[in-house]
């Protein structure tokens, strides 16, 4: 105690005396004001997202919602929580658990710099094509393959509408110079099959056009693949309960809306002439040299570590960890015969 006393001593030989406690209600008071902050900011929160609901999309969304199948509509209004799967098909019952799933992304991202690193030393090509219908997670997983590599040498390329110069070049003119060159990856957030869906079912190109892409795509991609860029076709299969879900949790949060558009609404009412694309599609363009990937994607968390593992699993880089870099799961991520979505007639397996 008395050494205590002389470090505080004043130079004089004094004590100083010691500082006074705090009060005792200091903490109380914080307390009190933190509440009354959040009280205010979940008030402040509660009003923005009530303008929300002014958003155009959300009524034109209820008004397309009416043109559903009830029960598709029942299932999604009965569903329990976010983090139940409510399709019938999904081979899991629940979400993956987020703990898990950031231990797993960080250790598959490591992973992917590495991969980098050996493209840009080798002078290897990688493609991406990210596909799928509206909302079916093709973004964020985007984002997580990206968000640790290098972007001098990892684009992602989302074109817009072409222009009038495009409309007049031979179509996949524009995609071309996009390719990546040496030591580069490139990923396509949707791509040259904009013609085998949204422009063929929403008439945006002729039936000739259409069918004249379905003849021209493969050859395309053989050639892409010949010589030498290694190329990868995801399409990211959602449920159309998770579809549906997904459109309404957007329309009703400020930070996601700006991902809705009149043409997405749209696609909630067309779901079977999509699935008749999605089939003449696969049937025409799953080939051997440029084989379709399938994921199911009603789990966006299942779905983004799967896609990274599949793509990790191929690549021959260099310093691979085999304790890291495992075998997708198949009920997850498998080929256009062994993956397909409630009501599709699976035509690739058909003509086996």
């Amino acid at each position: 105690m008395k050494n205590r006393i002389a470090a505080i001593a004043k130079p004089n030989g004094k004590t100083a005396a010691p500082p006074e406690p705090p009060a005792a209600n200091g903490d109380a008071a914080d307390a009190i004001s933190r509440k009354e902050k959040k009280k205010e900011r979940d008030k402040l929160m509660g009003s923005v997202k009530a303008g929300a609901n002014s958003f155009p999309m959300v009524a034109l969304i209820e008004e397309r919602v009416k043109l559903i199948p009830k029960p598709v509509v029942r299932r999604v209004e009965g569903a329990e929580s976010k983090k139940a799967i409510i399709s019938s098909v999904y081979p899991y019952p629940k979400v993956m658990k987020g703990a898990e799933y950031e231990d797993e992304i960080q250790l598959l991202q490591i992973e992917l710099v590495k991969m980098q690193a050996w493209v840009k030393e080798t002078g290897q090509r990688i493609v991406m094509i990210f596909e799928g219908r509206d909302a079916a997670g093709k973004g964020g997983t985007i984002k997580r393959f990206t968000e640790n590599l290098n972007p001098r040498g990892a684009r992602v390329v989302a074109l817009t509408k072409p222009s009038e110069t495009e409309y007049g070049q031979w179509y996949f003119q524009r995609y071309v110079e996009q390719l990546p060159t040496r030591g580069e990856l490139v990923l396509f957030d949707r791509s040259w099959y904009n013609r085998a869906g949204v422009e063929h079912v929403m008439g945006f190109c002729t039936p000739n056009d259409y069918l004249e892409f379905m003849r021209q795509a493969p050859e395309f991609e053989r050639m892409l693949v010949r010589s030498g860029t290694h190329l990868f076709k995801f399409w990211f299969s959602v449920s159309r309960e998770e579809q549906l879900r997904r459109f309404l949790d957007r329309a009703r949060d400020p930070l996601k809306q700006w991902k809705l558009s009149p043409m997405d609404v749209e696609s909630l009412v067309r779901w079977d002439e999509y699935t008749k694309a999605k089939e003449a599609m696969l049937f025409y363009t799953d080939t051997a040299d440029a084989p379709w990937t399938i994921i199911r994607s009603d789990d966006k968390k299942r779905a983004r570590l799967n896609a990274m593992r599949y793509v990790l699993d191929v690549i021959p880089y260099a310093g691979k960890n085999p304790d890291i870099v495992k075998p997708a799961d198949p009920q997850i991520l498998g080929s256009a015969r062994t993956i397909y979505e409630t009501g599709e007639n699976n035509l690739v397996r058909e003509t086996e």
